[in-house]
């Protein structure tokens, strides 16, 4: 696996992982690569350092699960707190969260829904907006 550093045109940066340098090749040629932020499929790779195995042991991370057991907390409590926190506005996400940055609505947190359009039009506007962390899956949804 490789793990690219990407940026859309809006400067969001994230991360995909992929099979082979290849892959990453062609899901670009074919529009599969998209900005999970905004949506904007004007992505490319960022300048980043490769990852080298050094000869040290590092307690912390032993293949990767007690970081990726960390993440997923962390992950968890955020969505947490906003769902406590915040008002959820279901599918009206986009409509509020404008009318709070034009000033006619309440300034405060909101979560919702939102389809990638409404996103990238926020996003273009100049509203601030971010995705919320993923629930996290129930054992019986686990393979």
């Amino acid at each position: 696996m490789i793990r690219y550093a990407l940026a859309c045109e809006h400067a969001h940066e994230f991360e995909g992982w992929f099979g082979s340098s290849s892959d990453y090749d062609d899901q670009l040629a074919k529009g599969q690569l998209e900005c999970p932020v905004c949506a904007s499929r004007s992505v490319r790779k960022q300048i980043m350092a490769p990852a080298v195995a050094g000869t040290k042991k590092r307690g912390e991370v032993v293949a990767g699960q007690p970081m990726r057991a960390m993440m997923m907390e962390a992950l968890g409590r955020a969505r947490a707190h906003v769902e406590e926190n915040f008002d959820y506005m279901g599918d009206k996400f986009a409509d509020e969260a404008r009318a709070i940055h034009e000033g006619r609505s309440e300034e405060r947190g909101i979560y919702g829904e939102a389809t990638p359009k409404e996103v990238r039009a926020l996003v273009e506007d100049g509203v601030q907006v971010a995705p919320l962390p993923g629930a996290p899956l129930k054992k019986t949804e686990v393979n």
